[in-house]
């Protein structure tokens, strides 16, 4: 049997082939799941996407299953319950941004409707498919990242710099990076 040709980031770790084949680079306009990974890519700033990824379960945890509502109330004593928590990330500033992201997001809700109409505007509504034959050449920055990041963090948004964006662009699907010869390429997927 032949083995899938994937993006070669995704190296050989189940956990994280799982991730490519099934998330990375698949739309995705559920409001939960874009705030989830709204948290999980903010938690990731400064470390690798895999240590996030196996936390994962603890997140959805901690952070009550991803419900924007029940996120936005958490208080002082659940900054505190969180920085005990050894499954997560215990970085103070990325909790206390999680919350606040959270109320923002609601914000942004209530003036658009929901976060996936506010954020998929950005490229139209239509994913950007991408033509990279080496992983080298795929950008960490775009001008859409710049201009989103802008917007959010003019907005209050903490831990969402343009290469945070465009990792999270990439994530939800509103890019496809997915590399030329990788089977998960709309082209050939499509076959």
């Amino acid at each position: 049997m032949t083995e899938l040709v994937r993006c070669r980031w995704c190296g050989t770790d189940p956990l994280y082939r799982q991730y490519h084949d099934a998330e990375w680079g698949v739309p995705c306009r559920d409001d939960t799941k874009l705030f989830e990974f709204l948290i999980l890519e903010g938690a990731q700033a400064g470390l690798s996407w895999i240590t996030i990824l196996r936390r994962r379960d603890n997140y959805r945890r901690a952070f009550a299953q991803f419900d924007v509502d029940q996120v936005a109330k958490f208080t002082t004593d659940d900054v505190s319950r969180l920085m005990l928590d050894s499954g997560i990330i215990r970085n103070r500033l990325k909790i206390e941004s999680a919350i606040s992201n959270a109320r923002l997001v609601k914000d942004i809700q209530r003036e658009f409707g929901s976060f996936s109409d506010y954020i998929w505007s950005y490229v139209d509504h239509v994913p950007i498919i991408s033509q990279w034959s080496d992983e080298k050449d795929i950008p960490t920055t775009t001008l859409i990242s710049d201009r989103i990041s802008r917007d959010m963090k003019k907005r209050g948004f903490r831990f969402f710099g343009s290469t945070i964006c465009y990792a999270y662009m990439q994530a939800m699907g509103m890019v496809n990076d997915h590399q030329k010869d990788c089977f998960n390429y709309p082209t050939l997927r499509s076959k």
